[in-house]
């Protein structure tokens, strides 16, 4: 079959397509449905996710992230909510791996513009 050279190309490939897995992005976007249920703001715009890496091998992602702090009642629900978010997202995931961190320790800086003035942080 030869193509046309003036007629453009049906689709292109994405990451996930060449990969079989979900982009760095794709996953830190879907991941803006786990809030802190204290703040009521999600975990990306509050800057606890620090990084995010998939392994296209072994079909798994790790997720290093943090807390507001070390003894965050609501630790438990967020870090569940991370592991069960991405592998109810992205099914082709074999498993998640979240690591929490504590360096660097969070601060409120460390929050979106539009997180800091949901709070009033300015």
């Amino acid at each position: 079959m030869t193509m046309n050279p003036n007629e453009e190309p049906k689709s292109i490939p994405g990451i996930q397509e060449l990969t079989g897995m979900p982009s760095v992005e794709e996953m830190r976007e879907a991941l803006k449905v786990v809030k802190d249920p204290e703040l009521m703001l999600d975990i990306i715009n509050l800057g606890l996710v620090y990084e995010i890496k998939p392994d296209a091998a072994t079909k798994t992602v790790d997720v290093d992230m943090t807390l507001t702090s070390p003894g965050c009642p609501a630790g438990p629900q967020i870090l569940s909510g991370v592991h069960s978010t991405l592998m109810q997202r992205f099914p082709e995931l074999d498993d998640v791996q979240v690591n929490l961190v504590w360096v660097p320790f969070w601060n409120p800086q460390m929050m979106s513009e539009e997180a800091k003035d949901e709070l009033g942080i300015f």
